[in-house]
């Protein structure tokens, strides 16, 4: 079962007795937390199973409760009851059996969340987790909370900055995105801090590379967008920025540069908006997701193909200073800065 499919059957009023929670995704797991404990009502107790036996826990869920007819049990850690190692006779006779007569006969009133959030769905996690699901294998409702995928990412920024009365840009929303690595709890928690910083206007994206951690994607636009506008001082305190965060000036020259030829190319190709973009780099091959194409579209509308001949030249020349032992990166940088920001 997904975390949808139980947020719909909770707003029906319906709620299963005994339930176990799977993945990292804290935001979901949170909402769903408060969701079911408004559907349930009553006390919400915690346990925690690397302080407890799950013995202990189905013991107190057996109970009835001298204070509320209702009760939900959130237990956490609950990979921590797992036996060292699970065998075939552990799952028949083992510590889950207890369990597995609670749910044949659960307490009336009584909600018993089951939550495992320490592993993930890929890589050596996944093994860890299916010894989980079978050790668990009992439980009839398993919910997964995977992380959230870009687009579900995309979304979150977009509904909780309106929720603040954030004004965000396309872009903007997509350095979020990646900045804060589709990461939910995070992303709700820097969008209502942006709110505060910003409130009622709209945020730069200079602004947004200096507030939100690791916004290499913010700040790397940012720098494109001043060279474009050949705002020099801009475009140098940026650079200032690159070098303080340790940022490896040949990878950013080299992003630029691509950023650039794949500019010239939709230009000379007469591409319009990032939907042609994308269409036409895809039929060549060529990688390219939509925020990428709307990242290309905003470069081509700030550059003239002059300005890309120009551009492209000028990183050759500064990829070249800096294979050289004589200037350091960041002057053949600043250099290439300056150059390209120069009035014709």
């Amino acid at each position: 079962m997904t975390r949808l499919d139980l947020e719909a059957q909770l707003k029906r009023g319906k709620v299963p007795p005994v339930l176990l929670f799977v993945g990292p995704d804290a935001y979901s797991r949170r909402r769903i937390k408060e969701l079911m404990a408004e559907v349930v009502g009553g006390e919400t107790t915690r346990f925690d199973l690397d302080e407890l036996s799950l013995a202990a826990v189905i013991d107190d869920a057996s109970s009835l409760s001298l204070f509320a007819t209702e009760r939900l049990m959130w237990v956490t850690s609950a990979e921590a009851a797992l036996p060292k190692r699970l065998t075939a006779k552990e799952d028949d006779d083992g510590p889950v059996s207890p369990l597995a007569a609670y749910i044949r006969n659960p307490t009336p009133g009584t909600v018993l969340v089951l939550d495992c959030s320490r592993y993930g769905f890929d890589a050596d996690d996944k093994a860890k987790l299916e010894r989980v699901r079978k050790f668990y294998a009992a439980v009839p409702v398993v919910v997964e909370f995977p992380p959230f995928s870009d687009q579900e990412a995309g979304q979150l920024v977009r509904e909780s900055a309106a929720q603040h009365g954030l004004k965000l840009t396309g872009a903007q929303v997509e350095m979020l995105v990646e900045a804060l690595g589709a990461d939910a709890a995070r992303i709700t928690s820097e969008v209502e801090k942006l709110s505060l910083f910003a409130p009622g206007r709209p945020l730069t994206d200079a602004e947004l590379g200096t507030l939100i951690p690791n916004a290499r994607t913010a700040t790397l636009f940012s720098l494109v967008n001043a060279l474009a506008r050949s705002d020099r001082r801009g475009s140098l305190d940026l650079l200032d920025v690159m070098v303080r965060e340790g940022e490896y000036l040949p990878l950013v020259l080299t992003f630029l540069g691509t950023q650039f030829r794949l500019a010239l190319v939709a230009s000379e190709a007469g591409l319009r908006g990032a939907g042609q973009i994308q269409g036409h780099f895809q039929k060549l091959g060529v990688a390219m997701w939509r925020s990428r194409a709307e990242q290309l579209a905003d470069t081509l509308t700030a550059f003239t193909p002059q300005r890309l001949r120009r551009a492209i030249q000028l990183t050759f020349e500064a990829d070249r200073a800096l294979r050289d032992t004589r200037p350091d990166d960041r002057t053949a940088m600043e250099q290439f800065v300056w150059s390209l920001t120069a009035k014709a």
